[in-house]
């Protein structure tokens, strides 16, 4: 797909991470391009929609036992365009294939008709039907998690899908793709659309479009919901995060400080629903800091093919520099550097693993999502402080609390403005319950039963009998 006489502005360009190295372009759709493909989607969606659930159900098992079949090849892409260590990778295909499976086994009871109560002798029901192809643009972090995560829910009902993927994983899109169209769904129906964001807004107001779901940066999502809004579609937005990770006093703090390196520096930081914001009461902050700053120490950041790697590199090398110049900031604003804050020489974008503490609102470790592997840790006097510290920021998608104490954690987690809080655990998307935000993080719920009639009509039926 490279052309090299083409201006690197009108192309997705893949590179590889931990070398700096060119994988591969892909010159953006022509508009000709782009109304095929609308066309060509409309066609498969009016085939997709009057195919029986059981027979979708039967080709979404096939799409779980696909991706398990190429798992080790889809795994070696991840890692190649975006740098995820391989075991992480290999995890990422499995996790897409047993959610697919979970929507086959669990989906049509969800999706059936829901019998309504009359009082007379009326019989009513509601129905959840497809409304059309859903334009879902898609991050770099989880290229193929975060596309079945939004895809899995929506096409099940019998919607259609476009994907507009980020450039730099665009090898992944087209893999993701030949894996859907393998496994027998329409030709056409899940659809890839390469192009720029005057190319996007353009697709999102055609009438072939009937909605669109962002996973991506409050930036992205305002654009899109925006463009929607004007043609008076539906949107769902799962923006950033500014995770709090909040250790009370009775906290296993051995635990709290195991997980929370994992929630942090898992995919080199560069996750949605992830710690960033270590929210400490003072009575525990400095054993907790003093053991989080020595287990941080023995995260390895290297080849992400080698097995002994713990993080590779961030995906590119602008989002490296933005990282750096977030630390900086923070430091500036009185932020104190207990580890790392530092680009690592040599080939590829790599970052040091670094711990901020002395965090405080009003500086960028605080107000920023960052999205790379940086901790920042921020000193609460009691719970209730903490508890407004997690709060006091215009991001809400996740949390975590530790306690032993379930029932105040119970009470402490209807305080907490996020979409999840996981108590004792780190922050992880699972099919069987909605993952989502409020404030800036975004609007809707994908996954669950949420997730499969989000982008659904629910069609009210109300039959009077002849006579």
């Amino acid at each position: 797909m490279s052309n090299p006489t083409l201006d690197p502005a009108l192309m997705a360009i893949s590179r590889n991470p931990a070398s700096g190295t060119l994988i591969e372009t892909y010159p953006f759709h022509t508009s000709d391009e782009i109304e095929h493909m609308l066309a060509a989607n409309r066609i498969a969606f009016g085939q997709w929609r009057a195919t029986p659930m059981g027979e979708r159900v039967a080709v979404y098992r096939r799409l779980a036992a696909t991706l398990r079949d190429r798992a080790e090849p889809l795994a070696a892409l991840v890692t190649s365009e975006m740098g995820k260590t391989i075991g992480s990778a290999r995890a990422e295909v499995e996790k897409c294939a047993a959610t697919v499976a979970w929507m086959a086994e669990h989906g049509p009871a969800v999706l059936a008709d829901e019998p309504a109560q009359t009082d007379t002798d009326d019989r009513a029901y509601v129905s959840f039907l497809p409304i059309g192809t859903i334009l879902a643009v898609m991050p770099w972090n989880f290229p193929f998690w975060q596309v079945i995560r939004a895809a899995a829910p929506v096409m099940l009902c019998g919607n259609g899908f476009v994907l507009k993927h980020a450039p730099n994983v665009m090898g992944c899109a087209y893999a993701l793709r030949d894996a859907y169209e393998a496994s027998g769904f329409p030709r056409h129906l899940f659809a890839i659309l390469n192009a720029g964001n005057d190319a996007v807004a353009t697709a999102i107001e055609d009438p072939r479009i009937a909605a669109a779901t962002v996973t991506g940066s409050m930036r992205a999502g305002a654009a899109v919901a925006a463009t929607a809004g004007k043609a008076m579609k539906k949107s769902l937005l799962e923006l950033g995060g500014a995770d709090a990770y909040i250790v009370l006093a009775d906290a296993d703090i051995d635990k709290a400080v195991e997980v929370g390196v994992e929630a942090r520096f898992q995919n080199a930081g560069q996750v949605c629903l992830a710690a960033k914001r270590f929210i400490l009461v003072r009575t525990i902050a400095e054993e907790f800091t003093r053991k989080f700053v020595e287990a941080v120490r023995k995260v390895k950041a290297g080849d992400p093919l080698d097995p002994a790697t713990t993080i590779g590199p961030i995906a590119r090398e602008d989002l490296r520099e933005g990282i750096h110049d977030q630390v900086v900031r923070s430091i500036a604003a009185g932020a104190r550097l207990l580890l790392g804050g530092a680009r690592v020489d040599g080939p590829g974008f790599f970052y040091q693993p670094t711990v901020l503490t002395d965090v405080a609102p009003g500086m960028a470790a605080f107000d920023e999502e960052i999205f790379g592997p940086v901790a920042a840790i921020v000193i609460a006097e009691d719970e209730d402080d903490a508890i407004a510290l997690a709060n006091t920021s215009e991001y809400g998608l996740s949390s975590n609390l530790w306690t032993n104490d379930m029932q105040k954690a119970r009470a402490l987690a209807r305080r907490i403005e996020a979409g999840g809080v996981f108590v004792n655990g780190f922050s992880a998307s699972n099919p069987r319950v909605p993952v989502g935000g409020v404030k800036k993080s975004g609007y809707g719920r994908e996954l669950s039963h949420f997730g499969l009639r989000e982008f659904t009509n629910a069609q009210t039926v109300w039959e009077k009998a002849p006579g």
